[in-house]
């Protein structure tokens, strides 16, 4: 499965629970936040100052 920018992040953590870790290296520490589940990841990396571009390259490696 390709990742893009507009997946949530909880389906994106249901279906692929190794990319916690990608995520975590990337300066998101709220996984577990029930608000965070909703969010795409898109709308995450601006909430976190993170290059969505470069994450989703790293998530579909």
């Amino acid at each position: 499965m390709k990742i893009d920018k507009n997946i949530k992040i909880g389906e994106l953590l249901e279906i692929a629970p190794e990319k916690a870790e990608i995520l975590l290296d990337a300066g998101m520490h709220c996984l577990g936040c029930p608000a965070s589940q909703a969010e795409t990841l898109e709308e995450a990396c601006e909430v976190h100052g993170i290059d969505v571009e470069e994450l989703v390259e790293k998530l579909n490696k």
